[in-house]
């Protein structure tokens, strides 16, 4: 299956600690189960979908960060899914019904942030999730510790202490190198995949992603 990095949502005010503390609850399978006594007393205690429940409906999610218009709120996510119907060869709805199925729907890839979107994209997942596999090619160049954090799951801060890390030795690499150009370029160079230029561009890549969302207060998934 390989690693994708998932971006989380970020807590509302108030409540970064609860966010913290169900996720490690839900993550580690700590779900509290009634004492004896509270079984007689007839006392419930919050389920995992309790839980879950609460912990998405406090928080900010991602699409909003990286200012994906949304379909029913913002004219071009509505003009958008328009074209995608009026692109389609068999129609078995009326537009109205296909707007409606698509309602609230974020259109990633009219992001207005485009350094939340990376190029290294996971097929099958939003398009702002980071194929974090790719940075298996670079292990020869960050070294095996570098590489292997990428497998934990961070919150904010510690995702952006990643990024930056990956960042500095990237920018060595490059200087040495004469790549430095590579910082800022969002396209994958021409070059074989097995090429410094490649390895690094990735590397640039999941260090302005990573630096992006944890400067915005969020974290990331790895699922694997």
């Amino acid at each position: 299956m390989g690693l994708d990095m998932r971006p989380m949502g970020k807590p509302i005010p108030g409540f970064e600690k609860r966010f913290v503390e169900i996720y490690e609850r839900v993550s580690q399978n700590k779900i509290p189960q009634p004492s004896f006594f509270q079984k007689l007393k007839g006392k419930k205690l919050p389920t995992r979908e309790d839980l879950m429940q609460e912990w998405l409906a406090n928080q900010i999610p991602t699409y909003e960060t990286i200012r994906a218009p949304r379909v029913g709120r913002d004219k071009e996510a509505n003009d958008w899914i328009k074209n995608k119907y009026n692109e389609l060869k068999e129609k078995t709805s009326s537009l109205e019904e296909f707007l409606k199925d698509y309602e609230g729907y974020y259109v990633i890839e009219l992001a207005k942030e485009p350094d939340g979107v990376p190029v290294y994209s996971s097929l099958g997942q939003d398009e702002n999730v980071f194929r974090g596999q790719f940075l298996q090619d670079c292990t020869d160049i960050l070294g095996e510790d570098l590489v292997n954090e990428a497998w934990e799951t961070k919150f904010a801060e510690d995702a952006l202490d990643y990024g930056q890390r990956l960042r500095t030795v990237a920018d060595k690499i490059a200087q040495e190198n004469n790549l430095e150009y590579l910082r800022e370029q969002i396209e994958p160079p021409g070059t074989d995949e097995n090429s410094l230029e490649s390895k690094l561009h990735i590397v640039y890549s999941l260090a302005r992603w990573l630096i992006f969302y944890g400067k915005n207060g969020h974290g990331y998934e790895a699922d694997y």
